[in-house]
């Protein structure tokens, strides 16, 4: 297995998700135990030694189904990761309660990597939050030797990745004034030691992954990549896509193009991928069992073919169409949305929707058309804000997906006393 040095530790560069795993008649709360032991195994056999889990993941049941897989190893030989849930809608944010009972899930005395889940751009404001003192919590857990490194996991657009960059240094500063023994067990000048991102060759672009690995890499923060396939969409291609890469003269399937692309990237420590069953964990284990790196030629087709997957407009982010709107509407980021939206949907969507103010989402566009004449593309924007707009209105709602989180960890609680 090929392995990475990843903030003093010596990490497996595939790394197994826990978000998906086998489940039974069809409810994700129900997780095959058997099942999911059998992949655990296969992927240690492998060499795998990292693994990931959260909170909210399948209804509560994740970080109890893996700690149990988990539990027939030795403590020192896997590193073991799961995240605060700052980013879902509560009425108060109390980390220590929830820490507590993580630990107890997972049935740990400690966690190797602990994250601060999902920063964006309405969570951000309840992390840096003095209320609630979540960072302060966990780096004293950190200083405690419950959390060997702590960071934090990101869905939010760049600026808002550099905003929370900017106050994790804030806050080592002063740190390192106040209790410097404290301040030297972080690996760099921020309380945030590595940063969990959407990262696949088509999201190098469509969702500005580049620049968000850009940022992470002049701040010196490693990387671990989530959803290197989409979300399994780039494990089966189109047959257009998949004819292209096939004449390629490899024999690489879909899912190791994605791979072999993310492990040319030097910022990229781990490669997290949600297996459901062993033949997955099969075929993965076996792609990062040796380095064959894209040659530039085959990078060059694989970014061809991430264009031609790609849907919507072409907007550039000019930006000339928001001076004109009487709205003040957010119009290239929306656009940027809608185009997100034509290769695939997902709750981080409308979680972001959710996030973008009222009287500037979608819906609130007066179709005055002041946009469309500023526009160097062409582009019908009221048109394209209209379908995006109808097309939100399907989706499930942030906020029932939090109330249904914070439901099912109730009932776990509950059934656990």
């Amino acid at each position: 297995m090929l392995t990475n040095g990843f903030l003093g530790d010596e990490v497996a560069r595939l790394g197994f998700g826990a978000m998906r795993l086998p489940i039974i008649d069809g409810d994700t709360s129900k997780i095959d135990q058997a099942a999911t032991d059998e992949m655990v195994d296969a992927a240690i056999a492998a060499g795998v030694n990292y693994f990931d889990t959260a909170y909210p993941y399948h209804g509560g049941m994740s970080e109890i189904a893996l700690g149990r897989s988990l539990a027939r190893y030795p403590r020192e030989s896997f590193y073991l990761t799961t995240k605060y849930p700052g980013h879902q809608m509560a009425d108060i944010y109390d980390p220590a309660p929830i820490f507590e009972e993580q630990l107890s899930k997972c049935g740990v005395d400690w966690f190797d990597f602990y994250l601060l889940h999902n920063i964006y751009e309405a969570s951000i404001d309840v992390y840096l939050d003095g209320r609630w003192g979540i960072a302060d919590y966990f780096v004293e857990q950190k200083k405690a030797g419950r959390i060997r490194h702590l960071g934090f996991s990101c869905h939010g657009r760049p600026e808002t990745l550099s905003r929370f960059l900017d106050f994790g240094a804030r806050k080592y500063a002063e740190l390192k004034e106040r209790d410097p023994e404290t301040a030297a067990l972080f690996a760099g000048e921020n309380i945030m030691e590595f940063c969990q991102i959407q990262m696949n060759y088509l999201d190098w672009t469509l969702q500005d992954a580049a620049a968000k690995t850009a940022i992470l890499e002049d701040a010196g923060i490693p990387i671990v990549v989530i959803e290197p396939l989409r979300g399994g969409k780039l494990a089966s291609l189109p047959k257009e896509q998949a004819t292209r890469l096939g004449s390629a003269g490899t024999n690489m399937s879909a899912v190791e193009w994605s791979f072999r692309w993310l492990m040319g990237i030097p910022t990229v420590k781990v490669i997290l991928s949600g297996m459901s069953t062993p033949s997955q964990v099969e075929e993965n284990c076996r792609i990062f069992q040796e380095a064959a790196p894209l040659s530039e030629e085959q990078k060059g087709l694989l970014m061809d073919v991430a264009e031609s997957l790609k849907g919507g407009v072409p907007c550039t982010a000019c930006r000339y169409c928001t001076d004109s709107c009487p709205q003040q509407i957010n119009i290239p980021m929306l656009l940027s949305t809608y185009n997100d939206m034509q290769f695939d949907t997902s709750f981080t969507i409308s979680m972001q929707m959710d996030a973008v103010p009222v009287g500037q989402r979608a819906q609130d566009c007066i179709q005055c058309g002041a946009c469309m004449r500023m526009c160097p593309q062409g582009i019908n924007i009221p048109d394209a804000l209209e379908k995006l707009a109808r097309s939100l209105e399907k989706m499930p709602k942030w906020a029932d997906l939090c109330r249904e989180r914070a439901e099912a960890a109730a009932k776990l609680k509950e059934a656990s006393a």
